[in-house]
């Protein structure tokens, strides 16, 4: 009885047992623990984790609520042990009390310990809370449970160790006792086992309404901790290549709709907080009481003049709104960050204890067994721990991105204007992609910032108990690294700012010149914007260039750091006495403890450049979500109460800037409900400006906007989406079959639907590419009157399309009679024929309403605007009774049908889709490349860098790890070295070689530091240049069929993976590769009994490497696909985002936006979650090969000096590291490259022609004459198309104008586009001035003749360059060109004059602007042939006026070919060149030249062109 009370008071007072305890569990040949320790500590152990973890996990199953399992099979097995452990328990509580009433009785001598009682009890207890904790977590819907898998299994290990005893100790104690202990560990195994399995889903789960739901959810928790639930996947793409559906839908919490709200809210929160002091200032004058509208004046006043004074306050900090966010979860990561830095230094001290066990001859076999399995379990448990971390931080990273991209999407649907101009398409775009990319690179490596300086701490404390006070020497050296490293982080800052800049300003040149392609290759100028392109890229390659310099320095002196440490404390070491022995316990313990001390200091530079890099992004994020949004107030929307007006304006003063002088001033205006309100003015004189203002997208500075009701509006250009015919007119409305078809007769859009493929079923392209400009109008017409609203603000949508169409628009949809009869509509218009039907009109002149009111009263009124009415009266006239050909074909085709006929020809024409969808498709999505990257693609990068650089690199990296190894196994040599009276007699020797060589490494890492990157530079640069050149070289049909979004995306994301990743990847590449050879070189010299283990371990490793890589190359495709589409739409959003608008469809786009990235995110988390599964295998093989390595070391522990075994285990611990990270670079490796697959990509699909001959053959000047010969002249758009033009042989001569006419599809456009060979000819010829241009190069045949297109388009830049990108011109033609176009006195206000900065897509100057300088371009050209199509559309009539006179002026010996979609054009032309020249008419027909004579001559002959003027009312 005292002893078992003296053993129960040392385990309660937590005193170590006696020393004569440790003779029968330590210094023994079969060691066992005592009774008493097995009785308390290994019952209680269990019993004390479930007691500490239950209140915890019970709170936390309350919070996290996931719907309830019903009772299975396996919850009930689950429930029935567990109520039978606690009856075993409780049996052996009863028979403890019938043995102490058997002894109290005297029927027994023996007596009993109080642990027999107590500890039973306090197991029988654990049980059941252990029985009802299964019950709640049923209830509460949990599948499988890590807490109660880890229960059990310590409850297994510690009654292992019990079973064991019981085993080898004769049966000398009670039965009753054994068999029940026999029964409680049958039972734990089998709970053990149980708890392992994953139970069925909970009813009403979210993951039971995915389509593919992801299998993590349901997974057991081993299969969690270990991702085999991805190996089903896995499996899958090693059979056949993943496709998109294979893919499983997006866990709930990682969705954007969970995402993005919160760190919105949270930013938002931010904002206020900045703001709230600054908002008291700004509105404190509206609370005063609204008196008469004089007394309000000065108030409003009063609030400008406080608004420009606004208090300085603090930025809104983005960092504090993504910690609020992201935090909570990703402080999970550091906790399991703690635990692994910890279990680092075990490995370490498992090595002393094991090179002591080999000195120690008289050591029990069995320690040296244990110390084996001992560094077996905790470097496999590491392993697990270590990749829950990095899958934390990668999903925190993931949502991290989402969130981002989201915001950024949110945030550029509400930005003002003015905000708008200072942040382009492509810097936006960066915002999505790179910077997004850098906080997802940070995350992984974030905790690194306190991790890092704890485990030097961890390690310098070892190293202190190893070598005492020398280790100071160390600290000295890693001190002195901080600041050099502190200055190489503040440069490398500067250098990653610059680069951004660049980027953004590549990007944003890139897309226009994407976006304004067509007019690049029509004035053959891509010559000058590959140049503007590669100059702003060189800017950046020199940016990068410096980076890489400062980037050698710091991997230097990191990557020497170690070992200097090492070094300088080996030195002081043995230096400051001579008794200090360098023996392999002391060398090689400090050398792991060093190789740990490695990755803390390698990383801080990875770290530091990441947090730099983030640094930028954050202030770039935060910048552009600090911007100015429009405001939300400045149109009030409710219906004023009593009031019949549908849209008033008082007092209004508008500007497009806060800061600009006021584009419009003094509006004040009411229109009725129901009205047409017609506005007109000259170009610029504020008509889009004032839709503008009702639309709310410009700063009101005072005065009040109210308009009722629901909003549509029709912009000058319109906005087409990349999507069906059918889903640009409906937008997200509900389908109304009847009232679609109504309205779609109604715009003038049957016709068209005839001559499209697949009828309201075609795909069309980016910015509409497949429509012509009154097509494109027609739908932005549609899709505003099928949504139906109160108010629609119409912005000359009449102006691109044919007069006699415009006349049936006007009559069917806006005029009296029209479907929007009893709308409120705002007419921007040019034309005076409707003017007479409108109810109201307003003349605009320099922002002000000059004159308002009917049109009789104007004209009775007899001022500007009935002077300007008298002047242009006659030419709209005839422009009234003028028709479109395709219409005027249709409809008198029709007019004999009855109504019925007509309807079930819109059926008809509308169901081509059900036959013809897919015809209707023309762009083509990102496609996934299959299988292994080609070793092609390798070799092209490697020739992009320079084969004898890649040699040279490649023999430094030997150089340097040769260097390593020897210097470690010099080590190895030195610490064997005999001890002679207390020292080692050569040990400066061993010194002086083991410095050299150390300096050696430095510089072979200093030279492959260089040469890599240098090389990846030069790659870059080849790379960007070819694929820029053979983007510039691909045929109009490339860009047609090609997404925007997917060159974008090529360069943007692929070319930095180029610039920045792939480099470095290269760089950890070769370094893992050469560790894991050295390594296992090392192992087998020391133990070659190794040699029978590393074959199949070899094998399983590649065999699990070639499993990951294919899924995983697979992934890493799938993801860059599905990335473009993202950017695609974000592009097409920030186009017509005054459209989105002014509908409030915000919600479905950013809703289609999440939907998009989320699809994205698809396939990235699957690739994240096969790292980890890689991981946590490979680390597996590695562990195995440490665990062989020291087994055989034990074995071999007689034969074995003790500095070889310290080198092979340390170098042993070393390969699990460098396996992951090979395999981990091998695959980011072959990942990464296929960024230069996708980028050669576009050198093996078609070019143009050659741009230039080497050896042109064109006589100077030409053409001199002009003289047109066309001879049976064909061409088609693609291979399986019929011809779109063909046998047309025709003669112009020099100087004579000629008229292109013919109904919509009769092929105008087509033979324009074969003379400019922007489509080449199927056959026949073409010649000027006797030259055959099939056989000049592209940029010969371009730059001699000229065009002025039908949109015009103009490039971000000065307007100077936009005139000249060449500079070919002086100063003074340029002036003159703008004169004769009208511009001279527009450009002469301008504060920069030539230099003013046109901003992007030229939207700071008016579309009739834009067309003058068009204009413009051609008289600086001033060729002998020019190309008019329909250049006029878009101007005042005024301005056509001068137009056609500077034409007829300044090009009068020159041929001119004008398209005309209005035939009253071609009268025009006949009128004013009558009296100088002959005017000829080319009339073509189905593709076909039918007449071509003088409008007089066609009309006597009464052919095609006879009955288009009368069924014009011309004749």
């Amino acid at each position: 009885m005292l002893n078992e009370l003296l053993c129960l008071s040392v385990i309660c007072h937590l005193i170590p047992p006696p020393p004569q305890d440790w003779n029968r569990t330590w210094h023994v040949g079969n060691p066992d623990l005592t009774q008493c320790f097995q009785n308390t500590v290994l019952v209680w152990v269990p019993c004390l984790y479930l007691w500490v973890c239950a209140p915890i996990y019970f709170l936390y199953l309350k919070s996290h609520d996931r719907g309830y399992i019903c009772m299975t099979h396996l919850n009930r097995a689950k429930t029935a042990v567990g109520f039978l452990l606690w009856i075993v328990c409780w049996a052996d509580v009863f028979y403890s009390f019938w043995e102490r009433s058997q002894h109290d009785s005297g029927a027994s001598s023996s007596t009993q310990a109080p642990v027999n009682l107590v500890s039973p009890t306090m197991l029988g207890i654990t049980m059941l809370l252990a029985t009802l904790l299964t019950q709640y977590e049923r209830l509460k819907g949990v599948q499988s449970s890590g807490v109660m898998l880890n229960f059990w299994l310590v409850a297994v290990l510690c009654a292992t160790v019990t079973f064991r005893s019981k085993i080898i100790q004769p049966l000398t104690v009670c039965v009753f006792r054994y068999t029940t202990f026999y029964i409680y560990y049958t039972l734990l195994l089998i709970s053990l086992l149980l708890s392992a399995l994953s139970d069925q889903p909970p009813l009403f789960s979210e993951a039971s309404k995915d389509a593919n739901p992801c299998p993590e959810i349901g997974a057991s928790f081993l299969s969690r901790i270990s991702f085999w639930w991805i190996t089903g996947l896995i499996v899958t793409g090693y059979k056949r290549p993943l496709e998109q559906k294979d893919l499983w839908c997006l866990n709930s919490e990682d969705r954007s709709q969970r995402v993005v709200p919160q760190l919105v809210r949270r930013w938002n929160n931010e904002c206020l907080k900045v703001k709230r002091p600054e908002e008291k200032t700004l509105y404190s004058p509206k609370k005063a009481p609204r008196g008469e509208r004089k007394e309000g004046v000065p108030v409003e006043e009063s609030e400008i003049l406080i608004m420009k004074t606004p208090q300085k306050t603090r930025e809104p900090s983005l960092f504090w709104a993504l910690c609020l966010t992201f935090g909570p979860y990703f402080l999970i990561s550091s906790l399991y960050k703690i635990i692994q830095d910890i279990l680092m230094f075990v490995g370490p001290n498992i090595l002393r204890l094991l090179i002591q066990f080999v000195n120690d001859s008289s050591a029990p076999s069995w320690q040296g067994y244990f110390y084996t399995a001992l560094l077996f379990v905790c470097t496999c448990f590491q392993t697990l721990i270590l990749q829950k971390y990095f899958h934390v931080c990668f999903v925190t990273g993931m949502r991290l991105r989402t969130a981002i991209v989201g915001a950024v999407y949110r945030k550029a649907l509400v930005i003002s204007n003015a905000a708008r101009r200072t942040s382009t398409v492509g810097e936006i775009v960066n915002l999505m992609s790179v910077d997004a990319q850098r906080f997802m690179d940070l995350i992984t490596y974030i905790n690194m910032i306190w991790s890092a300086p704890l485990q030097v701490i961890l390690a310098l404390y070892f190293l202190w108990q190893n070598l005492g006070p020398s280790v100071l020497a160390g600290v000295a050296v890693m001190v002195l690294m901080v600041p050099i490293n502190g200055v190489i982080a503040m440069k490398t800052k500067t250098y990653q700012v610059a680069q951004m800049k660049s980027k953004d300003n590549r990007i944003k040149l890139m897309n226009e010149v994407l976006n304004g392609i067509k007019v690049l290759k029509l004035y053959a100028w891509e010559l000058a914007f590959k140049d503007k392109v590669s100059a702003i890229r060189e800017s950046e390659l020199r940016v990068l260039k410096k980076a890489a310099y400062l980037g050698a320095i710091s991997t230097f002196t990191w990557v020497c750091a170690p070992f200097l440490v090492a070094l300088s404390t080996f030195t002081v070491y043995v230096m400051i006495d001579e008794r200090n022995v360098l023996d392999a316990q002391k060398a090689f313990v400090s050398l792991a403890l060093f190789n740990i001390l490695r990755f803390p200091l390698n990383m801080l530079p990875m770290v530091i450049s990441s947090m730099v890099q983030a640094s930028v992004s954050m202030k770039r994020l935060c910048v552009f979500l600090s911007h100015e949004e429009l405001q939300e107030d400045s149109v009030e929307r409710m219906a004023v109460a009593g009031c019949s007006d549908s849209i008033s304006i008082e007092d209004g003063v508008f500007s497009w800037c806060r800061n600009d002088a006021p584009t419009l001033k003094r509006l004040s205006v009411r229109i009725p409900d129901g009205s047409l309100v017609a506005v007109v003015g000259h170009v610029g004189s504020g008509k889009s400006s004032l839709l503008s203002a009702l639309l709310g997208e410009m700063e009101k500075l005072e005065g009040s906007v109210s308009v009722k009701g629901s909003v549509a509006y029709v912009p000058q250009q319109a906005w087409i989406q990349n999507a069906t015919l059918k889903d640009n007119i409906v937008f997200g409305q509900e389908r109304k079959e009847s009232w679609y078809h109504r309205v779609v007769e109604a715009c003038a859009l049957l016709p068209d639907l005839e001559i499209l493929p697949a009828g309201d079923g075609t795909e069309i392209g980016e910015k509409g590419v497949n429509l012509s400009g009154g097509q494109k109008q027609r739908v932005s017409l549609a899709r505003a009157v099928y949504c139906d609203c109160a108010v629609y603000l119409l912005d000359d949508p009449l102006s691109a399309v044919d007069a006699h169409v415009g006349k049936h628009i006007f009559e069917k949809v806006v005029g009296p009679q029209g479907v929007l009869k009893d709308r409120t509509r705002v007419l921007v218009t040019h034309g005076l024929s409707f003017l007479p039907q409108a109810d109201l009109i307003l003349v605009m002149v320099e922002g002000e309403i000059t004159e308002r009111g009917s049109y009789l009263e104007l004209m009775a009124r007899d001022g500007a605007f009935a002077e300007f009415l008298r002047t242009y009266a006659n030419k709209e006239q005839e422009d009234d009774e003028s028709g479109d050909i395709c219409y005027l074909h249709h409809h008198h085709h029709h007019q004999n049908h009855t109504s019925t006929s007509a309807v079930r020809t819109e059926g008809e024409v509308l169901g081509k889709k059900a036959k013809n969808a897919e015809v209707g498709r023309i762009t083509e999505a990102d496609k996934a490349n299959t299988g292994r990257v080609k070793l092609s693609v390798f070799w092209e990068y490697m020739k992009a860098i320079g084969v004898v650089l890649s040699c040279v690199s490649i023999f430094l990296f030997f150089s340097h790890h040769f260097a390593s190894l020897f210097s470690n196994y010099w080590l190895s040599l030195w610490t064997d070295d005999p001890v002679v009276n207390g020292t080692q007699p050569s040990r400066e020797m061993r010194l002086g070689v083991y410095g050299a060589l150390g300096a050696s490494q430095g510089i072979a890492v200093f030279c492959y530091s260089i040469s890599v990157s240098i090389g990846g530079i030069l790659a870059s640069r080849y790379l960007h240049q070819s694929m820029l050149y053979n983007v510039l070289r691909s045929p109009m049909s490339f860009f047609e069929r090609t997404p925007s979004g997917n060159l974008v995306n090529r360069f943007s994301k692929e070319t930095d993976t180029i610039d920045s990743i792939i480099p470095s990847i290269i760089k950890m590449f070769m370094g893992s590769m050469f560790n894991v050879v050295g390594s296992c070189v090392v192992i087998l010299i020391a133990t070659p009994l190794v040699a029978i283990i590393i074959p199949p371990l070899g094998i399983l490793y590649f065999f699990v490497q070639r499993f990951y890589v294919a899924s995983s190359r697979q992934l890493k495709r799938l993801e860059s696909v599905s990335r473009s589409p993202v950017y695609t739409h974000f592009n097409e959003t920030l186009l017509g985002a005054s459209v989105i608008r002014a509908f409030g469809e915000q919600e479905r786009f950013i809703r289609e936006s999440d939907g998009r990235v989320d699809h994205n995110q698809k396939a990235y988390y699957p690739s994240i979650v096969a790292n980890r599964w890689l991981a946590v295998r490979l680390e597996f093989v590695g562990n195995c090969i440490v665990m062989f390595a020291a087994l055989f070391a034990v074995m071999a522990r007689e034969s074995l000096s003790p500095g070889i075994m310290g080198l092979s285990i340390s170098y042993a611990l070393q390969l699990t590291a460098s396996l992951t990270w090979l395999v981990r670079m091998s695959s980011d490796l072959e990942t990464n490259i296929v960024a230069v697959e996708r980028v050669k990509e576009y050198e093996d699909t078609e070019k143009e022609a050659d741009w230039r001959h080497d050896q042109s053959s064109l006589p100077p000047g030409w053409p001199t004459a002009g003289n047109i010969d066309i001879r049976g002249f064909g061409l088609r758009y693609r291979e399986d198309q019929e011809l779109a033009v063909r046998n047309i042989t025709v003669a112009i001569h020099g100087g004579e104008k000629v008229g292109i006419v013919g109904r919509t599809g009769a092929g105008k456009s087509s033979l324009t586009l074969g003379l400019f060979r922007i489509i080449e000819a199927c056959e026949g010829e073409i010649h000027i001035d006797g030259v055959n241009i099939a056989t000049l190069g592209l940029h010969e045949l371009r730059s001699r003749i000229t065009i002025i297109p039908q949109d015009p388009v103009l490039f971000s830049g000065s307007l100077r360059m936009n005139l000249d990108p060449f500079d070919g011109y002086s100063d003074e033609e340029v002036w003159r060109a703008l004169e004769l176009s009208h511009l001279k006195s527009f450009v002469s206000g301008l504060p920069d004059k030539l230099n003013h900065e046109c901003s992007e897509g030229g939207e700071n100057l008016s579309l009739g602007q834009r067309q003058l300088v068009c204009l413009a371009r051609a008289l600086l050209r001033k060729t002998k042939i020019l190309v008019l199509d329909e250049a006029t559309a878009a101007v005042d009539l005024e301005t056509d006026n001068l137009i056609q006179s500077t034409i007829r002026t300044q090009f009068d010996d020159c041929t001119v070919l004008t398209i005309a979609h209005r035939l009253n054009t071609i009268m025009d032309y006949t009128r004013l060149y009558m009296k100088t020249q002959t005017y000829l008419v080319l009339v073509l027909d189905k593709g076909e030249m039918a007449e071509f004579d003088s409008p007089s001559t066609l009309i006597t002959k009464r052919g095609i062109f006879y009955k288009m003027a009368k069924d014009s009312g011309l004749v």
